[in-house]
Formats: C-alpha cells, sequence, structure tokens
C-alpha cells in the first residue's frame, strides 16, 4: 500500500511538471511562430543577414532594423527568455537564417532566475557550437548583462556573468564581447533616464546607448 502511495506521489508530480513545462514551451512556440511568420515574408535569402536575438531587451529595441538601413537585420528576441530557451529554439529563430553575424542577449532574466553564472555560460558556450556546427565561418558577439534599476540589488552576479562572457569570447576568434553595462553607467551609479518606468527596459535613449556600442561590430566585414 506504502509502495503504490509513493508510485501515486511520484506519477502526480512528474505529470504537474511536464505539464507546466508543456505550458512555458508553447507561450514561446506561439511567439517563435509569431516571428518566423514575419521574416517568412519580409526575409531575402540572397542577401548576408545580420541576426540579433535574446530576451526582451532586443525584442524591445523597436528601432534596431531602421538603425542600420545599408544592412539586413534580423530581431528575433523574445520576451522573458532565457539561454536555455533560445538553445530550444535555436533552428527557427537563428540556424534557418543562415546569419553570417549573430547578436546574443541572455543571461539577464536567467541571473534574476537564481541560475548560476558557470551554468549559463555553459549553455551559452552549447548555442554556440551549434551555431558553429550550422555554420563554421558565422561570427558571434555576445552581449553583456545590462544594469537595471529594478534589478540592481543582483549587480555582482551579472558583473561575475559578464567577466565569464569575456572570457568565454577570448577563446574563439570568431567569437567576441561587447559591453553595455559600462555605457549605461555614470561612474559606479546607474543613469537613471534611460528605462521605462518598469525599471528594467530601456527608453530610445537607452537604445542610443547599445546602437553606440555595436555600431562598428555590425559594419564591421
Amino acid at each position: 500500500m506504502l509502495r503504490f502511495y509513493f508510485s501515486w506521489v511520484i506519477l502526480l508530480l512528474f505529470l504537474t511538471q511536464s505539464e507546466i513545462k508543456a505550458q512555458t514551451v508553447s507561450a514561446f512556440e506561439e511567439e517563435v511562430e509569431s516571428i518566423t511568420k514575419k521574416y517568412d515574408t519580409v526575409w531575402d535569402n540572397q542577401r548576408e543577414t545580420i541576426l540579433f536575438t535574446g530576451s526582451s531587451s532586443v525584442r524591445f529595441w523597436k528601432t534596431l532594423e531602421t538603425s542600420f538601413p545599408d544592412r539586413q537585420i534580423l530581431n528575433t528576441g523574445f520576451g522573458g527568455s532565457q539561454a536555455s530557451d533560445l538553445l530550444y529554439h535555436l533552428d527557427d529563430l537563428v540556424l534557418k537564417y543562415r546569419p553570417s553575424k549573430v547578436f546574443i542577449y541572455e543571461g539577464d532574466n536567467d541571473i534574476f532566475a537564481r541560475k548560476r553564472p558557470k551554468e549559463i555560460v555553459r549553455t551559452t558556450s552549447d548555442i554556440v557550437h551549434r551555431i558553429r556546427n550550422n555554420n563554421p565561418d558565422t561570427k558571434i558577439v555576445l552581449i553583456s548583462a545590462k544594469p537595471s534599476i529594478s534589478r540592481w540589488k543582483l549587480r555582482r552576479r551579472y558583473r561575475r556573468l559578464n567577466r565569464k562572457y569575456r572570457k568565454l569570447s577570448q577563446k574563439d576568434p570568431l567569437l567576441q564581447y561587447v559591453d553595455v553595462w559600462n555605457p549605461m553607467l555614470n561612474g559606479r551609479k546607474l543613469k537613471m533616464d534611460i528605462f521605462i518606468e518598469d525599471g528594467l527596459h530601456m527608453n530610445p535613449k537607452g537604445y542610443i546607448l547599445w546602437y553606440e556600442a555595436m555600431k562598428d561590430l555590425v559594419n564591421a566585414p
């Protein structure tokens, strides 16, 4: 009887976890499907493609594509994502477009979810390897985690992650790291006028800082 009870409890836990996972995946799949439908109609597979992906700080960069009018820029950012979510959806959001460059912003939500920097970097390395297997010549840029008002108390964890991202980029000549952390600070203090009301996401002034940090990497051959 006791064995039956424990078996039933384990089964219930498994079904509950599976349901939660399915709900999470289906929520992202809906957004991913919307992104791919958009680019199925406008993406020119004969042109060089530069792709930005990652969590909502990329998704909300509404001027990204128009900021580089001479380039074919795709923005496949999807809100709330973590590095593991990008890895899961990598085929649809990155690999199918055969980009010459990929800019990745993940880690922000991972740290907030209390994941360890080592775990985040391990998943990021898996993403890099899969992109490399698809096209060894693809240049990849890791965008540092950004500071924010709402997550400022976690700044030490974010700095630790950024150091690991920088170190990872030094191991691969086609892997680069771009720092958006320091441009968003005044000395050691956060620039307060670059965020919207939620204290997490940026307003246009914040994205100007990102543009300045990345424009040369976008335009480089």
